[in-house]
């Protein structure tokens, strides 16, 4: 819901860092940072309890890894071709912008030894060292990218309030996030943010129909339940 004023009354989630005020709606950076965030928790959480020569549920978790790595990638490749520079085209401090951008640059690397790593005990090629050296990198990868998401949430979205105006904002996602994904990841990529969040926020979220909020529940259920079966969170 928003106020009667023309600034919107910005979301809070769980482990979100900040909420800066202004008169750009920022639900949809949220929502995605905290789909980030559920998403490495349960990798860190899960990777050191599972067997490593349980090898059908290494594939699973590699799958469900390479899923997420893209949502990133798609997310972080809108921001370094669109977002940044804008900021920067509005005189936005660059000192913040070159800093995300750098940060980005490190998380890649830590990515890729994540994937190494699943793939490597997906295909029978891990022992418990290997287990355990994947248990310290998906670790790192968490905090570092928490790290990262907490300081585009203060700075680069103190930025974004300071130095956009809604119509920009509203152009970027349609021009540049909404490009990152193909035609038919769009739904997927919406059902694995609303598993992510309550309700009264899905209704909030900007969708070209509203339709497509329906579809997006429905597989937002069926992706929670799947990850639940993963993760080993199950009841």
């Amino acid at each position: 819901m928003t106020t009667t004023s023309a600034r919107p009354v910005q979301v809070r989630l769980e482990g979100q860092a900040a909420a800066p005020d202004g008169p750009i709606d920022l639900v949809g950076m949220f929502v995605m940072h905290r789909g980030f965030r559920r998403d490495l928790e349960a990798f860190a959480a899960v990777v050191p309890t599972v067997a490593p020569t349980d090898r059908a549920r290494w594939r699973g978790l590699s799958r469900r890894f390479a899923r997420f790595a893209r949502y990133l990638h798609a997310h972080h490749s809108g921001e370094d071709a669109g977002l940044w520079p804008l900021l920067a085209e509005r005189g936005a401090d660059a000192a913040v912008l070159d800093a995300l951008e750098a940060e980005h640059a490190g998380i890649d690397p830590a990515l890729a030894a994540v994937t190494a790593g699943l793939a490597a005990l997906a295909a029978g090629r891990g022992d418990e060292a290997t287990r355990a050296e994947l248990a310290a990198q998906t670790a790192a990868l968490r905090d570092g990218l928490a790290t990262h998401l907490a300081h585009e949430e203060s700075d680069g979205m103190e930025q974004v309030q300071r130095h956009l105006t809604p119509a920009d904002w509203d152009r970027l996602e349609r021009e540049v996030f909404a490009k990152e994904y193909r035609p038919h990841e769009m739904l997927g990529a919406l059902g694995w943010t609303v598993s992510a969040i309550p309700d009264e926020v899905v209704d909030r979220l900007p969708v070209p129909h509203p339709a497509m909020l329906a579809v997006a529940r429905f597989l937002g259920r069926r992706a929670a339940r799947a990850d639940a079966r993963l993760f080993g969170t199950a009841r």
